[in-house]
């Protein structure tokens, strides 16, 4: 997993797993894996799965690099605190699956709360066969 600043300013974490080393074989048996550890985990809330690549595509003056095959966002919510109204401006949160010809890029924006980052951290890494 690394962490790299993306467009100057955000903060992500990514894994890229070339696709024999996952016992997966799509985006969404991926996205699938994630929701089974979202569903389980006794404080994280499920919202929905956003497919941006059928999104993106649905655009006319939408652009996807040629690369792409697939790519969507299993959307979820750690929220066990509500401290102030700020906090809403980094919730919820969320993984990104992108398949390209022979891998899959997994990622997420860091979160300002070090258990939630080890968490999906951990999801992520529980993916490798």
């Amino acid at each position: 997993m690394k962490q790299k600043i993306f467009k100057d300013k955000y903060s992500i974490f990514e894994i890229e797993y070339k696709k024999n080393e996952l016992k997966f074989k799509s985006v969404d048996e991926i996205i699938s894996a994630l929701q089974v550890k979202i569903d389980a985990h006794p404080v994280i809330a499920f919202i929905a799965i956003f497919d941006q690549y059928a999104h993106t595509s649905s655009l006319q003056s939408g652009e996807i690099n040629e690369k792409i095959i697939a790519a969507k966002n299993i959307i979820f919510c750690f929220g066990k605190e509500l401290p102030t109204p700020e906090v809403l401006a980094v919730r919820p949160r969320s993984i990104g699956v992108c398949e390209l010809e022979d891998s899959y890029v997994i990622n997420y924006l860091e979160a300002p709360n070090e258990a939630a980052n080890e968490t999906m951290e951990n999801f992520i890494k529980s993916l490798k066969a």
